[in-house]
């Protein structure tokens, strides 16, 4: 598919860090209009400065909280009053929770699920008759490996990153032949405030993190593609993951999720890597 990037103009949710920010400034490269979306102001505003001076492409910042069940309605209404014709839409705002569900915070769970479940469904909702209308554009619905297997200690964060991912592939048949495509991006770990609003690193189990310029290239090199599929999973590790995933029994797999996720087994694995490292010195030592 062929994307006139200096025609588009693109609705970015969770743009003032990480993968979103990344976005940003690779679509502002490629001379697309933008509406960066996020809740801190200040982040979206010094961001919006800087792609202005460096490509002077036309960028609008509307500060929202994806949690209000309004969202959707709000933004739509937001971009009208100010004459912005979205023509393609990135999901991309999100965020988790680690722990046992029965512990969890049930207003946290709450916004959770509004931010990464309602918010891209009323989104889409909202925006898509503008992007079918203009013929030319995309919506890209970020999702994550954790959509691939249940995720113990991340349940509600695994479920629904599962639930962007089939909707996400559901909408990219419905929308065949009428010139948008649509396909939902998984990225595994990666290197943004992920775990710091998490609260912890084991919310990555230890995993080797990816860029996120990585993650946007990735995206963009399938929309570039004839033919883009439904989803695209980042990096070489991470789909083979998910093949390999296909051959456990579902009790297998939540069961083998379950010990990656424990805590306790990076301790662990920390305590060996160190007892190793003292090994190595030891012999360094005597054989010195």
């Amino acid at each position: 598919m062929t994307i006139d990037f200096a025609t588009q103009t693109v609705l970015l949710t969770g743009a003032s860090s990480g993968i979103g920010r990344s976005f940003a400034r690779a679509l502002a490269e490629r001379g697309a209009g933008l509406v960066l979306v996020a809740r801190r102001a200040d982040r979206l505003e010094s961001l919006a400065a800087e792609l202005r001076d460096r490509h002077g492409t036309t960028v609008h910042t509307i500060p929202t909280d994806l949690s209000v069940p309004s969202a959707g309605a709000d933004l739509l209404a937001a971009t009208a009053q100010r004459g912005i014709r979205v023509t393609s839409l990135i999901n991309n705002a999100g965020f988790g929770s680690f722990g046992a569900f029965a512990e969890a915070d049930p207003d946290r769970l709450a916004r959770e699920i509004a931010v990464d479940v309602s918010a891209p469904v009323q989104l889409t909702a909202a925006f898509l008759p503008q992007i079918v209308g203009a013929g030319s554009g995309f919506v890209i619905n970020v999702a994550s490996m954790a959509a691939y297997a249940p995720s113990p200690r991340m349940a509600v964060y695994g479920a629904a990153k599962a639930f962007v991912l089939h909707f996400t592939e559901a909408l990219w048949v419905e929308l065949r032949g009428v010139g948008v495509v649509a396909f939902a991006l998984s990225p595994g770990a990666t290197s943004t405030e992920f775990n710091q609003v998490v609260g912890t690193e084991d919310a990555t189990a230890g995993a080797r993190k990816r860029t996120p310029e990585a993650v946007v290239a990735t995206a963009l090199a399938h929309l570039a593609r004839r033919d883009p599929g439904p989803s695209v999973i980042d990096g070489r590790a991470n789909r083979m993951g998910a093949v390999a995933g296909r051959l456990f029994s579902r009790r297998a797999s939540v069961s083998l999720m379950y010990r990656i996720t424990d805590p306790s087994r990076r301790e662990r694995e920390s305590g060996r890597g160190r007892g190793r490292r003292r090994g190595n010195g030891e012999r360094a030592r005597v054989g010195g």
